[in-house]
């Protein structure tokens, strides 16, 4: 693939998930030969910048290999100066061409966010940053694929991710079926 054809980027992406969803994964037997070659660099095909919730783990429900996804992760997928330097770099830096940003139901940041009240340390700080793509007409995984297309909107508005022409595209992980929906 080349790394600068971001339909063919998303077309792994979903004929991944495809996989994972049916149960026909690649197989992963070359751990230590993918190791060996990435010593000398990395080439991602996407980044993914996805919720830190253990059950979302995007190498595993995209059936991708080490070093085909540039990986982002924090409590509720939001996007701040240091996501935003991370993708500027995978973006300008790497040739990366396709920006996911994966939402995904039962999503806590999302929930947190609803539900409102004292929340202790930093956690408000996460909230500050859901709680505009929020709305009460909508249940917790709406309001999930909201925010996940608010974030998408954030990053494209980046001047770096503007000027290579990177594609941007919003997501949203069903945790019981396993299938992503393209938003």
């Amino acid at each position: 693939m080349k790394n600068n054809d971001y339909s063919s980027a998303l077309q792994s992406l979903k004929a991944g998930n495809e996989r994972f969803v049916t149960g026909n994964l690649l197989p992963k037997d070359t751990y230590a030969e993918d190791r060996k070659a990435l010593c000398e660099g990395q080439h991602p095909f996407a980044v993914v910048l996805c919720c830190s919730d253990s059950r979302v783990a995007p190498e595993i429900i995209f059936d991708q290999k080490l070093g085909d996804l540039f990986v982002i992760r924090n409590a509720g997928n939001v996007v701040d100066d240091d996501v935003l330097g991370s993708i500027e770099y995978a973006v300008e830096h790497l040739g990366t061409p396709l920006v996911v940003v994966l939402g995904h139901s039962s999503c806590g940041a999302v929930t947190a966010t609803c539900q409102g009240g004292d929340l202790p340390g930093h956690i408000p700080d996460i909230v500050k940053r859901i709680r505009p793509s929020i709305s009460t007409e909508y249940c917790i995984d709406d309001n999930a694929r909201r925010h996940a297309r608010w974030m998408a909107v954030l990053i494209e508005d980046d001047e770096i991710v503007k000027h290579v022409g990177a594609k941007v595209v919003a997501a949203f992980y069903e945790l019981k079926s396993g299938q992503v929906e393209w938003l």
